[in-house]
């Protein structure tokens, strides 16, 4: 959530930052006239409970006739400070209630506009020209079904549609991105963590995907618990109601996780092969730091994501992602897209975002700094989403046979294998 003093200093800026998103902008009002309800209120109940004590001393010291008056009085005081206690509360829960309602601030420098309103600010390696090699390329799932690596029919048959197994070399590949990316990260500094895939609603509400993204979310009905769509969701809550010493930041954890989505947007889309599907496993950064430094820290992620792609030797471009494309605790947030050669077009496979002190206000997180105690900076980068990055793999780094060329930077982690070859059918 956003500082309600900041809300009520300037709030020309959040009608701005709703405006740009997209989003309702009458909510900054009824957040003010709600806020200003809380305030008024408990100064009436402040002022009403001192003149009860007032009174409760001035009781015993007066004579019989002054009694019966002040009794009266300490009656109706009664009375009015419930009265005064349960408008406090009822417009506290009102103003809280709206808060959570609203989406992060956008940051000055985010490009405004929609899904397509982009800015690309850079691209980074070479597009194959296949017909110059004298083929055209497959597409990941005919390469996955040649190199026996992908089966969507018993994924389906299993579980349903937008399901699938990585099957051999597949399976290996997979084990294979996660160490090497989990290898990166700790030699970055960041501490690997392995995470729980079901939070309570207070992780997953605190981290913001309660709101716009909600119905992408399972829910256990039974436990109420929530199946976590990303590591960033039980990594955020990690330090739920800390104080963290000045000190000790940065933190960096890398979170390995099976991630589920129930992709309720996308009926039509995507639904060929594991570019989008309801279940996978992801290694993600997330990162607390000091709100003056989330900025650098939102660049050092993308750095490390940019470090990763290469490593793979994908081509792909880094983008900056439109205002009414963020997500709601999202100040700011780039994309790396990888260049899928089937589908002629760069496709999502890493994003970062600064979520400032949005996540940690929600999550009651702070730091503490010599005698000052704030809110702290939350910053998430996907490093490696296994299926997408498998795509982005298989299609980019085929060969004429059906063959695949393994990346160096996995091959240790395949036995040192340097080609993933077709199966005998």
């Amino acid at each position: 959530m956003i500082d309600l003093r900041l809300l009520r200093e300037d709030p020309d800026r959040v009608r701005a930052s709703q405006r740009a998103r997209g989003e309702d902008v009458a909510l900054v009002d009824s957040l003010l006239s709600a806020d200003e309800r809380r305030r008024s209120s408990g100064v009436r109940f402040d002022e009403l409970r001192a003149e009860q004590k007032q009174l409760g001393k001035l009781i015993p010291k007066a004579t019989a006739d002054e009694k019966a008056e002040l009794l009266k009085r300490a009656e109706q005081l009664k009375a009015d400070v419930k009265a005064a206690d349960a408008e406090r509360d009822a417009a506290d829960a009102e103003t809280q209630e709206l808060l959570l309602r609203l989406g992060n601030l956008v940051h000055p420098d985010v490009p405004v506009g929609g899904e397509e309103d982009f800015v690309t600010l850079e691209t980074h390696g070479s597009i194959r020209d296949f017909g110059a090699e004298g083929f055209a390329p497959k597409d990941h799932l005919e390469l996955g079904q040649l190199l026996g690596a992908i089966d969507v029919e018993r994924g389906a048959k299993v579980s349903g549609s937008r399901f699938y197994f990585l099957t051999g070399v597949g399976a290996l590949l997979e084990l294979a991105l996660v160490n090497a990316a989990i290898a990166q990260a700790t030699a970055a500094g960041f501490t690997p963590m392995l995470t729980p895939a079901l939070v309570r609603p207070q992780s997953m509400a605190g981290t913001g995907f309660l709101g716009q993204a909600a119905q992408d979310v399972y829910h256990l009905d039974k436990d109420d618990l929530y199946l976590v769509g990303t590591s960033e969701v039980p990594l955020a809550a990690y330090h739920m109601d800390e104080i963290i010493d000045a000190d000790k930041l940065p933190l960096r954890y890398a979170g390995f996780s099976p991630c589920f989505r129930r992709e309720a947007g996308s009926h039509g889309k995507d639904t060929r092969g594991i570019f989008r599907v309801h279940q996978f496993d992801k290694v993600e950064m997330f990162s607390y730091v000091a709100p003056e430094d989330s900025q650098a820290e939102h660049q050092r992620l993308l750095e490390w994501e940019k470090q990763w792609l290469t490593s793979l030797e994908l081509p792909f471009r880094v983008i900056d992602v439109a205002s009414g494309d963020l997500g709601s605790s999202a100040a700011r947030k780039y994309d790396c897209e990888a260049w899928i050669p089937t589908q002629g077009k760069y496709r999502e496979l890493t994003s970062t975002s600064d979520c400032t002190e949005f996540q940690s206000r929600r999550l009651s997180i702070r730091v503490r700094d010599g005698k000052q105690v704030k809110p702290l900076a939350t910053l998430n980068g996907t490093l490696c989403a296994v299926p997408r990055t498998i795509v982005a793999i298989l299609e980019n780094h085929q060969q004429a046979d059906g063959s695949v060329r393994v990346p160096e930077v996995l091959r240790p982690y395949l036995g040192g294998r340097e080609v993933l070859e077709p199966v005998a059918k």
